[in-house]
């Protein structure tokens, strides 16, 4: 069980770290105006992201299956980060993405 428990925070905090550098990578190619098929890859893994979290009502898969075996309900101890990061990652995330599709059409159609 325990084993478990680990191999799913293990890859859940791998996935949050790979939102993460999409999103600081989307950032920064809107800052470079850098359009190439890595801004592509990060651009899709965001939205699927997103459509995942809003088929399931806003709420990971990953900490459903964490609590399953054993994981304290409603905690961030599912993913390998602190807990103010997990806790807040959505609020920052949900204004920084708009921010960031909002620079990237700015960068490629005026400036």
């Amino acid at each position: 069980m325990l084993n478990r428990i680990f191999f799913i925070k293990l890859f859940h905090s791998m996935i949050f770290f790979f939102m993460l550098a999409c999103l600081l990578y989307i950032l920064c190619a809107a800052i470079t105006k850098t359009f190439n098929w890595i801004l592509l890859l990060a651009l899709v893994a965001i939205f699927t992201e997103g459509m995942v979290l809003i088929i399931n009502k806003w709420r990971c898969p990953l900490t459903s299956l964490a609590e399953k075996y054993g994981v304290e309900k409603g905690a961030v101890t599912d993913m390998f980060c602190p807990g103010a990061i997990s806790r807040n990652v959505f609020k920052i995330a949900i204004v920084l993405f708009p921010a960031e599709l909002i620079l990237l059409g700015i960068r490629y159609f005026i400036w």
